[in-house]
C-alpha cells in the first residue's frame, strides 16, 4: 500500500486565476481555497494511481466505505452500518444512500465490479497487491481461479458482503484508502476515456476543470451525501513545480497553502520562515530511501549494495541540505510503527563500507578502477537533486565511484521505474495504514509492481505469511520484524531518513485535517471570512 516536481508559467497562471499582488491586509469572501501541486497529476483512475499527487486529488473526488476523521480512526462513510464476524474474516456493509457526482445511486455493484476488475489478470493495475487481503484476491490475480471466486458480492443495491482470506486488523481503515474505492460502473462500462470526459466521483468536491500543466479547479459536489459538513465551494490548484515560486505565490496572496504534503518550500528559505514562526512541521509515517536495481551490475552483489548504503552520511543531508529535523534511517519502517524501532547499521560506517566494498568487489572479479559510472535517477525536484549531489559526493569520497546523476520528468520516472530501467533510484515510501505491512508488503512478492528493486527472498514472503495468519498481536509484530531484518539483511535499499512534513498557510485557513499517512482531508476545511487577515 504505498506510493512517490519559468516565469512564463507563473504569468500564464497569474492570468488564468486572476490573481494579481494582494494588499497588506487580505480579508477572503468566500469559501475558496488556493493550493498548489508540484506536478501534473499522471492519473486520475482510482483503479491505476500509485503515486501522491494522483492520489491526492483522488480523495477529493472519490470516498471509500470509511474515511478517516481527525481523530485517526476509521468511521463509516459510503457504508452507513459494519457487521464483522466473530471470526473476523467476513464483513457486511449496509450502504447509504449516497450518490454519484452525476445523481446515480452509489451501490454495491460498483464496489463489487471495480474490485473484481483491480484483482482481474488482463486488467492492468499496480496496487492490486493492496486487495490480496479479499478471499482468492491474489489466486485470481494470478489466474489460479476464476474472478467470479473472489470473496466480494454484492447482495443487493445496497449490501456488500466481503470476505477475507484471514483476519486484517486494519482492514477498516483499509477501505478508506483509494485502492478500495468504486469507480461509477454506468459510467466506465460506456465511456472507456471516462476520466477524460465523463468524470464522476462520490467525493466531498468534483473535478470541474483541469487545464493541463495549469490549473486544476474543483467544486463542491451538491451531490455528496454530507454535503452539509463540506463548506469550500471552490479549490483552485495552481501546477507550478518550482518551489521557489511556489512560496513567493503565497507571499503575494496568490496560494492560502503553500508546502506539504501536495508541494514542497525550497530549502534555503526554511531558517527563515522558522524564525517567523510561520513554518509548521508534522511527523509522517515514510521513508526516503534509494532502491537499487538487484539485476543490475555490480547492485547484483549484497556486500555492493550494504557498502553504498552504510556509505551515506544521513545526518549530514539532513542538517545540510533538507534542514527539516527529519530522522537518519537505519531501518526501512518508521519508528512510530514499532514498540521498539531497531536500527540495523550505523550512519555514515565509512570503515565497515569500505571493507563490505572491497569484499564485493572480489566477489564479483572486478576492481573500482574497472567500474563504469553509476547512475543515479530521480525524478524533477530541487530537493531530491540535492540530496543527489551530497550523496553523489559521499560515495565518490568513500568508495571512490563516480557517479552520473540523471533527472526524469515525472511521468518518465515512473515509467522507467516499472521497467526496471535503472541502477540506483529515488524513492519514497509512504503508509497508508498505521501498519509495519503497508512497506514490507512492497517487496513480498517479484511480480509486486512496487518491488522496483527486482529482489526477492523466499523467507522474506513465509514470514510475512505467517503474519497473515497470526492473530496475536506480538506474535505477528515478531514475525513482521524478522521479515524486516531480512530485508534489512539483503539490502535492496538504503534508507536515508524519515520523513517530516513542513508548511506554511494563511492564518484564515480552518480545518484541514493533516495525518502522520500524509493524508490532506479538505472535507472539513474552511475559510474564515469574518475579520480582516493580515498578510503573512
Amino acid at each position: 500500500m504505498n506510493r512517490w516536481i519559468s516565469s512564463g508559467v507563473v504569468l500564464s497562471l497569474l492570468l488564468v486565476t486572476g490573481c494579481s499582488k494582494k494588499d497588506k491586509t487580505y480579508h477572503p469572501t468566500s469559501q475558496e481555497l488556493h493550493l498548489n501541486l508540484h506536478s501534473e497529476p499522471p492519473t486520475i483512475d482510482p483503479r491505476k494511481a500509485t503515486d501522491t499527487i494522483s492520489i491526492s486529488v483522488l480523495k477529493m473526488c472519490f470516498e471509500g466505505l470509511t474515511r478517516i476523521d481527525p481523530s485517526n480512526q476509521p468511521i463509516p462513510a459510503v457504508a452507513e452500518k459494519i457487521e464483522i464476524s466473530d471470526n473476523q474474516k467476513c464483513y457486511t456493509f449496509t450502504l447509504r444512500q449516497a450518490k454519484w457526482s452525476d445523481g446515480e445511486p452509489v451501490t454495491a455493484y460498483d464496489f463489487e465490479k471495480t474490485w473484481k476488475e483491480i484483482l482481474d489478470p488482463t486488467f492492468p493495475c499496480e496496487f492490486a497487491i493492496d486487495l490480496y487481503v479479499i478471499k482468492n484476491g491474489k489466486a485470481a490475480k494470478s489466474q489460479r481461479c476464476s474472478v467470479d471466486e473472489i470473496g466480494v458480492k454484492a447482495l443487493d443495491d445496497r449490501t456488500l458482503r466481503v470476505e477475507l482470506e484471514h483476519p486484517v486488523p486494519y482492514f477498516l481503515s483499509a477501505l478508506a484508502t483509494h485502492a478500495f474505492f468504486a469507480t461509477p460502473s454506468h459510467i466506465t462500462g460506456k465511456y472507456p476515456n471516462w476520466t477524460q470526459d465523463h468524470y464522476v466521483g462520490n467525493g466531498p468536491f468534483l473535478l470541474k476543470e483541469w487545464r493541463h500543466h495549469d490549473a486544476i479547479v474543483m467544486v463542491k459536489n451538491l451531490h455528496y451525501w454530507d454535503k452539509e459538513n463540506t463548506k469550500l465551494e471552490r479549490i483552485l490548484f495552481t501546477l507550478v513545480e518550482d518551489e521557489t515560486t511556489e512560496l513567493t505565490m503565497f507571499e503575494n496572496g496568490e496560494l492560502d497553502w503553500a508546502g506539504y504534503p501536495l508541494s514542497n518550500l525550497p530549502t534555503e528559505a526554511l531558517p527563515m520562515l522558522a524564525k517567523k514562526g510561520a513554518l509548521e512541521r508534522y511527523n509522517i509515517a515514510g521513508t526516503y530511501y534509494y532502491v537499487f536495481n538487484v539485476k543490475e551490475f555490480p547492485f547484483t552483489n549484497a556486500n555492493i549494495r550494504k557498502a553504498f548504503a552504510l556509505a551515506i552520511n544521513r545526518q549530514a543531508i539532513i542538517s545540510n541540505v533538507t534542514q527539516m529535523g527529519q530522522i537518519p534511517a537505519m531501518s526501512l519502517i518508521p519508528p512510530t510503527m514499532w514498540k521498539n524501532p531497531h536500527r540495523y547499521f550505523q550512519d555514515n560506517d565509512i570503515a565497515e563500507a569500505k571493507r563490505l566494498f572491497a569484499f564485493g568487489l572480489e566477489e564479483l572479479g572486478t576492481t573500482v578502477d574497472a567500474l563504469p559510472p553509476i547512475t543515479l535517477s530521480y525524478n524533477t525536484l530541487v530537493g531530491h537533486h540535492k540530496i543527489a549531489q551530497a550523496i553523489q559526493e559521499q560515495w565518490h569520497q568513500a568508495l571512490g565511484v563516480r557517479v552520473k546523476l540523471e533527472n526524469k520528468e515525472w511521468k518518465v520516472f515512473l515509467d522507467e521505474l516499472r521497467h526496471h530501467k535503472f541502477q540506483v533510484a529515488r524513492m519514497g515510501g509512504l503508509a497508508n495504514v498505521n501498519d509495519p505491512s503497508t512497506f514490507l508488503d512492497f517487496y513480498r512478492y517479484l511480480s509486486s509492481s512496487n518491488n522496483h528493486s527486482q529482489w526477492n527472498n523466499p523467507k522474506y514472503s513465509e514470514l510475512l505469511e505467517e503474519a497473515d495468519l497470526t492473530i496475536d498481536t506480538d506474535h505477528r509484530m515478531a514475525l513482521l520484524k524478522q521479515a524486516e531484518q531480512a530485508l534489512m539483511d539483503d539490502m535492496p535499499i538504503a534508507p536515508i531518513y524519515f520523513y517530516t512534513g513542513a508548511y506554511v498557510k494563511k492564518p484564515y485557513v480552518k480545518g484541514i485535517y493533516l495525518s502522520e499517512l500524509n493524508d490532506l482531508d479538505l472535507k472539513w476545511a474552511y475559510v474564515e471570512v469574518d475579520e480582516p487577515i493580515s498578510k503573512f
